[in-house]
């Protein structure tokens, strides 16, 4: 069982890891240490939540707990983690930080995917984010010039 949870740990590291690449890539606030260090720790505390009590005995009775209460803290403290990267900057009236904090969040989700032994959600995921990420960079490059081309016409 031991190199079940071992391989879990790997794959959600090596996905938040990949998500991490492309957010360095683009000299975002978190990048590949921070996504790799999220995925692989969500995907621990999923281990240890799910696994970790199994046999811990109360009473002479062999008790079963709530593995969910370990992750449902991990996506508070994520949120905790994320807020730190949002930041508003009065003297331009704009919000940044956004999408490193929902990368942040998103990334913690996949690593709970991979310690529950979801790899196919996981993976499916990890895609989604990649597509998402440049799917945006690419309109907003495409909105960028059309709008600078409007500018030069006027």
């Amino acid at each position: 069982m031991e190199n079940e949870f071992i391989l879990r740990i790997f794959v959600a590291a090596i996905l938040g890891g990949i998500i991490g690449l492309e957010r360095e890539y683009r000299a975002k606030e978190a990048g590949f240490r921070t996504h790799f260090l999220v995925a692989l720790g969500s995907a621990l505390f999923m281990i240890v939540s799910a696994y970790g009590f199994s046999d811990v005995q109360m009473d002479g009775m062999t008790s079963r707990w709530d593995v969910s209460r370990i992750a449902a803290q991990v996506v508070s403290g994520i949120g905790f983690i994320g807020a730190g990267t949002i930041i508003f900057r009065k003297q331009d009236n704009v919000v940044s930080g956004l999408t490193t904090a929902a990368g942040v969040w998103v990334v913690a989700a996949i690593g709970l995917a991979c310690g529950g032994g979801m790899y196919k959600l996981a993976i499916a995921s990890s895609l989604l984010v990649l597509v998402g990420l440049e799917a945006f960079n690419y309109f907003l490059h495409k909105f960028d010039k059309h709008a600078k081309q409007k500018k030069g016409e006027e």
